[in-house]
């Protein structure tokens, strides 16, 4: 993976379930090109829908692979459903509850909840981390098939290396205490 869309991943049940976040900035490149208009009719940066999808794909496609400890080449196969109720801004916490629903030789289905925190919130809220685990709340969920090209059986051949996983994604792993899955 060239570019992370996910900042870290916080929790992780070995082949079922994995959560990562996104922190939403404006120090990011793409939310000074990417306005809506707000409920004013102000322009308004919101985080690319397509951006969030890619989240999601990341963060259960990491879960996925983890299953064999990223030995077989993990790619997004289809994106069975999608929904994002709102548009993502800065100053807000995107959250990726990913797991897996069934998982065979040939690939998986995962399921994802994304929720957000707004920090603009929970500051106002009073004394912070307590307020701040109420404030999440779910905003969409994602349905995602992925597959183990290694298995395909178009008789295609694909490079030994594991293309997808980068260095990008072993500092994720490493800063999560994942490291010895990665190897």
């Amino acid at each position: 993976m060239r570019w992370m869309w996910i900042d870290a991943i916080t929790h992780h049940e070995p082949n079922a379930r994995m959560v990562a976040v996104k922190n939403i900035s404006m120090a990011e490149e793409h939310l000074h090109d990417h306005f809506a208009q707000d409920e004013s009719g102000a322009a308004c940066p919101v985080m690319p829908t397509s951006l969030v999808v890619e989240g999601t794909a990341q963060t259960a496609g990491i879960l996925v692979g983890s299953v064999h400890g990223f030995r077989e080449k993990v790619i997004l196969a289809k994106i069975s459903s999608f929904r994002l109720d709102i548009d993502p801004r800065p100053g807000q916490t995107l959250r990726y509850d990913a797991r897996i629903e069934r998982m065979d030789a040939s690939g998986a289905s995962t399921e994802t909840v994304i929720s957000v925190l707004d920090h603009s919130d929970a500051a106002a809220g009073g004394d912070g981390a307590s307020d701040a685990a109420a404030q999440w709340r779910e905003v969409g969920r994602s349905s995602l098939m992925f597959s183990h090209i290694d298995q395909n059986r178009s008789g295609l051949q694909f490079p030994k290396e594991n293309f997808v996983f980068s260095e990008n994604f072993r500092t994720i792993l490493r800063s999560a205490g994942l490291e010895g899955l990665a190897s």
